[in-house]
């Protein structure tokens, strides 16, 4: 039986089981349709950095997609995520330039596995997630100029979120996403991350990078203007799903190094339905 283009980003949205997935079931269906092929495009791209071993194999099959995300807007769309996206594109105003930067992100993540400072680690948040953030807004129902600054933010809150869970994990494929002058302030070295060695100067160090978020999602809560609220919605399910995540993190005690801490689908869901039918975070 031959699967169809909406079909087959259907699949590769839910078999992620991300928490974006829950924020996606109370879109109406045309929105619903757009992010959920949007979100496929990110996942294949992001699997070929996760899953592919072989660095000059991910680097072309990166470059592929560099050139199907070309075709696809010259009217040639090969790969089925392309061919579900490219009909809903114009509608919500996703742009080549967009799903560029998303592959760009990626290609970051092979060319670069440390990054200096907090404004060198910006810049690939910037790529892998701010504008990820932005593409969604628009797809939620943008009115708002301003909205795009409270994407932005708010995916930039989400990678750090991201990145404070999957330290242990991240350590293990040889990337550290935490700013070396920032590892070098808390006096933790690069071997104890891959050493799981949980020390108090380790949880002082994840102390400052959560910090740093929970500062992220108020930042960006205040840069949402009130006309897009209602809108935007989805986009503040995510928002109380991975700060609670967060929230958890810290109440283990930033245990991230030899464990990935994560909500259950059932709780995801209560935080979804909550900012749904509540309009509570």
């Amino acid at each position: 039986m031959t699967t169809t283009p909406e079909q087959y980003v259907q699949q590769k949205a839910a078999a992620s089981g991300s928490s974006f997935y829950y924020a996606f079931l109370f879109l109406p269906k045309p929105r619903r349709a757009a992010i959920t092929a949007f979100y496929a495009f990110c996942r294949e791209v992001d699997d070929v950095v996760d899953e592919v071993s072989d660095p000059s194999v991910a680097r072309t099959k990166l470059a592929w997609w560099q050139t199907e995300v070309a075709k696809a807007y010259a009217g040639e769309p090969s790969h089925p995520v392309m061919r579900a996206l490219m009909p809903l594109a114009p509608q919500f105003g996703i742009e080549q330039r967009h799903l560029q930067a998303v592959v760009e992100g990626c290609q970051m993540d092979l060319e670069q596995t440390r990054y200096l400072d907090f404004p060198g680690l910006k810049r690939y948040c910037h790529l892998v997630a701010g504008i990820v953030g932005e593409v969604s807004a628009r797809i939620f129902g943008q009115s708002q100029e301003a909205t795009t600054e409270y994407a932005h933010t708010l995916g930039l809150a989400f990678q750090l979120t991201n990145i404070i869970r999957d330290v242990g994990e991240d350590a293990m494929r040889g990337r550290i996403y935490l700013p070396i002058d920032e590892l070098q302030r808390f006096d933790v070295k690069a071997h104890e991350l891959l050493n799981r060695v949980h020390s108090e100067r380790f949880v002082a160090l994840m102390r400052f990078q959560a910090e740093r978020a929970h500062g992220l999602y108020d930042q960006a809560l205040a840069l949402l203007p009130a006309a897009d609220w209602r809108a935007q919605k989805p986009g503040l399910m995510m928002a109380s799903i991975y700060r609670t995540l967060l929230r958890e993190i810290e109440r283990d005690n930033f245990a991230v190094l030899d464990q990935r801490i994560s909500l259950t689908p059932l709780r995801k869901f209560w935080l979804a339905w909550k900012v749904q039918a509540l309009g509570r975070l």
